[in-house]
């Protein structure tokens, strides 16, 4: 395992923070053991919880020309028919995965291919499972084409999540699999599949970033 690029700065700061407030607590209340010690204890567990938020695990990864593989770790929670207005501008199937603070939270590409379009949109910070955080938070869209299929990805901010990052722009080449952004502190990623792909995956069921089959690409 390893720790992502992205959590870096936030685990110094951590650090930073769990020293800081130790010294304060012993010594100011080193003659108060039954306070000291949860307030330590609650601390570290605060530092872990950082560190353990931006790792990235090492994971035999799904690989195929065929395969659309799940761009992100979590728990689907839509699949259903939508009009995607921003770039298809007709239907398509939207898959969508929750990711919790306790997800991995690093965004894969599902499909090798070319960046077709990139565009970053600000927004509100509606919940990530609200009806329209897909339309109205703070996102970002990424279409990827090969010569089999075109996806859309969209990574979504939630309530908690106010940082998106993407590494990609229109034009770049990407391998399936790939980085091409991270969603920091919990959130949602969309993809919009052609109509009537079938979907090996369930409402309710939890995806792995990189490993899960979403759909199978028919050729």
């Amino acid at each position: 395992m390893r720790i992502h690029r992205e959590g870096y700065y936030y685990i110094l700061i951590a650090t930073l923070l769990w020293i800081g407030l130790g010294l304060l607590v012993n010594h100011f209340l080193i003659d108060w053991i039954w306070i000291a010690m949860p307030l330590q204890i609650t601390f570290f567990l605060l530092w872990f919880w950082v560190l353990w938020f931006f790792r990235l695990p090492n994971r035999v990864l799904s690989t195929g020309d065929e395969l659309i593989v799940a761009p992100a770790d979590g728990k689907v929670v839509v699949i259903e028919e939508t009009e995607e207005s921003e770039y298809f501008k007709d239907k398509r199937l939207q898959v969508s995965i929750f990711m919790s603070p306790l997800n991995v939270h690093v965004n894969r590409a599902p499909i090798s291919g070319a960046i077709d379009y990139v565009a970053y949109h600000p927004g509100k910070f509606l919940v990530a499972w609200h009806p329209k955080s897909s339309t109205e938070n703070e996102r970002t869209t990424v279409v990827i084409k090969n010569p089999h299929t075109t996806l859309l990805l969209r990574q979504i901010a939630g309530a908690v999540a106010r940082r998106i990052c993407y590494y990609v722009k229109a034009g770049d080449a990407v391998q399936q699999n790939e980085e091409f952004g991270f969603i920091k502190f919990g959130s949602r990623v969309d993809i919009f599949f052609p109509i009537g792909t079938k979907i090996d995956v369930k409402i309710g069921e939890k995806v792995e970033g990189g490993v899960t089959v979403l759909a199978r690409i028919q050729k």
